[in-house]
Parts: C-alpha cells; sequence; structure tokens
C-alpha cells in the first residue's frame, strides 16, 4: 500500500501522538518502532552523511541495510547537523511540538549536545523523555559501552544458555537490546496516560540490564529459593520432564510437558499408555529426578518417525509440540500468513519489498501496511514546513548551509 493511500485510514491509538527520535542501532530505535506500529509519528533525526549507523551495516541491496529496514518501518527521516547552533534551534523548536522524546545514547551526551532532560523538560514541560541505555543513567557501569552479548553476560541470562558442560551461547534473538523495545514503550504509554491528569511529562530511566534481569522470572526466584545457580541444561527445562528436542527420523521436535494431564496425553501418543500412572514417572519430582530414563523413552519413540508424523500424532492426542522450523519457513507458515504478519510496502529506493508486519492488533480497527523505512532524509522537507511551519526558501537556506540534508 503506497504512503498516501496508508495515511486515509485508521493509524493507531497513538494517531496524533508526535515522537522525537535520536536512537540508533537497535534498542532505542526497536521502542520507536513499537511507538510508530501503534500509529505515532515519529520524527527520526538523524545526522548528516551517515545518518543512523546502521545504514551501513551488511548486507546491502542497492545502498539500503538489511539492519536499518529491520527496525524502522512506519517512521520518517529528517537530517539535521546538531553540532550546528541553528540545527540545534530547529529540534528545540520541535521539541515544543513534540509529546515523546526517545534517545539511547550514553548517560550524558544528550546533556552534552544541549538537549538534556531538564532543558527539554523546560522547553516543553508536556515532554515525555525517555532514555534507554544498557546500565541506565545511575550506579557505577552507568558510563561503560554495552552491546547485546554483554547485556547477557551481565545480567545472568548468558549463563542458563547453552549445553551442560559446554561453554555458555548467546541467545540468538538480541533480546538484550530489543528489550528496550518492550520496557521503553511500557514507559512511555504509562507517563502519555498519567500526563492526562498532571498535565506534565516525566523522565524515563530504562536501562537494558534492568530488563533482562526483570526477565529472569521464576528464573531468580528460584536461585533465591535454593541460593544457587541455575545450571544450564540445553533445550530442556530445569525443573520439568520431558520438555525440549527430541530426535526424528528425518530432523528433530520440540515436547512441552508442563502438567500431569500433557504427561498422560505424551504416554497415549507414543503408545505406552502404561505410564500415566507408573509410579516412577507419576509427579512432576519423579519426572524431573529420572529425566535421563524418561527422555530416552519419548526419544525411542520420536526417533522411529518422520516430523512431520510427529506433527500428526502430537496434533491428534493434543501434545504440545512444534517442529523447529527455519526463519524463511516460519514466516511463510499457514499461522504466520493467516494473520498477516509479512506485508509489502512501497520503498522510496528499492520498490515494493517484504516486511515484519505490526505484532500488536486491535480486533474490529485494522491498520493500514506499515510505511517502509525511511532512506535519508527522505522527510526532511516535508517535516519542516508542515510541523515547523518554515517557507521553502527558509528551507532552501537551511539546505545550502549543510544544516539540514
Amino acid at each position: 500500500m503506497s504512503e498516501g493511500a496508508a495515511s486515509s485510514t485508521w493509524a493507531g491509538p497513538l494517531a496524533g501522538v508526535r515522537v522525537m527520535d535520536f536512537t540508533r542501532v537497535l534498542a532505542g530505535p526497536a521502542a520507536s518502532l513499537a511507538l510508530a506500529d501503534m500509529g505515532a509519528e515519529v520524527f527520526k533525526i538523524e545526522p548528516p552523511g551517515t545518518g543512523d549507523e546502521t545504514r551501513s551495516f551488511p548486507p546491502m541491496r542497492e545502498g539500503e541495510s538489511h539492519y536499518y529496514l529491520a527496525v524502522n518501518r512506519g517512521k520518517k527521516s529528517i537530517v539535521v547537523d546538531l553540532k550546528s547552533a541553528e540545527g540545534l534551534a530547529l529540534v528545540k523548536d520541535l521539541a515544543g511540538r513534540c509529546d515523546v522524546l526517545v534517545e539511547n545514547y550514553r548517560p550524558g551526551v544528550m546533556k552534552r549536545l544541549g538537549l538534556g532532560w531538564e532543558e527539554m523538560h523546560h522547553i516543553n514541560p508536556r515532554l515525555i523523555y525517555c532514555s534507554i541505555s544498557g546500565y541506565g543513567q545511575t550506579g557505577p557501569l552507568r558510563d561503560r559501552p554495552s552491546f547485546d552479548i554483554v547485556l547477557q553476560a551481565m545480567s545472568g541470562a548468558l549463563s542458563m544458555n547453552g549445553e551442560p558442560g559446554a561453554l555458555p551461547t548467546k541467545l540468538g534473538i538480541p533480546l538484550g537490546d530489543l528489550v528496550g523495545g518492550i520496557n521503553g514503550p511500557i514507559g512511555i504509554l504509562s507517563a502519555l496516560y498519567e500526563r492526562e491528569r498532571t498535565g506534565l511529562g516525566r523522565h524515563i530511566d530504562i536501562s537494558l540490564m534492568d530488563g533482562l534481569m526483570g526477565m529472569l522470572g521464576y528464573i531468580a526466584q528460584l536461585a533465591f529459593f535454593n541460593g544457587c545457580d541455575p545450571q544450564r541444561v540445553g533445550s530442556q527445562h530445569p525443573n520439568l520432564v520431558p520438555y525440549g528436542i527430541f530426535p526424528a527420523r528425518e530432523g528433530s521436535i520440540v515436547i512441552a510437558c508442563l502438567t500431569p494431564g500433557f504427561w498422560s496425553r505424551i504416554c497415549r501418543s507414543i503408545g505406552q499408555e502404561d505410564l500415566c500412572n507408573d509410579p516412577r514417572f507419576d509427579t512432576l519430582e519423579k519426572r524431573r529426578d529420572a529425566r535421563e530414563e524418561v527422555n530416552a523413552i519419548v526419544a525411542a519413540f520420536t526417533q522411529r518417525h518422520t516430523v512431520a508424523d510427529l506433527v500428526e500424532i502430537f496434533t491428534a492426542h493434543e501434545v504440545p509440540h512444534a517442529p523447529i522450523l527455519g526463519v524463511t519457513e516460519a514466516l511463510a507458515q499457514p499461522q504466520a500468513v493467516a494473520r498477516g504478519m509479512v506485508v509489502e510496502t512501497q520503498h522510496a529506493a528499492l520498490g515494493p519489498i517484504p516486511i515484519v508486519n505490526r505484532p500488536i492488533r486491535f480486533t474490529d480497527a485494522e491498520q493500514p501496511a506499515p510505511h517502509a523505512p525511511p532512506v535519508l532524509g527522505q522527510h526532511t522537507d516535508a517535516i519542516l514546513a508542515e510541523v515547523l511551519d518554515l517557507s521553502p526558501e527558509r528551507i532552501a537556506a537551511l539546505r545550502a548551509s549543510a544544516i539540514v540534508a
């Protein structure tokens, strides 16, 4: 769907909310992406020349990076030189007309630029200002650089991932960064709700390490209970058996047994109903303690069948299971198609391209396909004219002096 056609339908519940996006790479762009997905107008403010660093991350297609395309759909790009007094004045003027500011520089950088929380709050007391960083705005590590794998290590998450007796393995999805795309919007939406009562904005301090620690969930509570670090169990569960990846005749399959009822279904599905009430395996604790024996029984059955046969068998017995799909197969599976998780959009340089659709839907209120990620500076003139009310002559002068691009 073209950008013009998309703008004639419901943008989403955040329609009318304007966001200044000073983010780059992944954690911050994931947060502003969520806001754009829900209908906010996101102005991605990029430096001249290079723009967001990920615009140059290979592989590329006709000068456009796969990485940048992945987390910048639905946004508008404006190029402004923040190192110039005139460029700084432009974004401060824009701050007076926006609802939210999101940034993910190291603590202190925005303040040095003259765009810190105190100054922006003075310009626009209603502005909600969200800072996303590796370790947060306080603490002994606040100034240390961080990347996804570093955060996984520091949060405890990495220590649990991998096979027993082997080195820990980084999570395949960069959850250390992406947690900012979850907690950032939660904080922003909460502050928008609060602003309806108080009329004032708020500074939000999102630490990616805090976010991953928050996701430890029952794993952290287990450590509190027994005072020991949970050990790596690979794809298995520390307390639930059978739970994990089992061999098939061609490939492998996931099985997950969470309750006694599912244990009974597994026993019947593998043709060993007598195991349902076997005193060796009739509680969660007994199955956990007999992990190797239980897994061997299940594996002896699964490895005699193909993945397709096992899917049919386990579906018939309502056993929680899944074939292990590659990314391309996962995106093309019937469930993803039915949910419209891949859509086509029109990119300014690449033409029609497939992108992943929004993960949040609203019943009886369909949004159009997201706008394609912008090319660098694609919306500079439109934002200057339509939001800041600058004349064509003024915009031309700013371009001539390289304040904007």
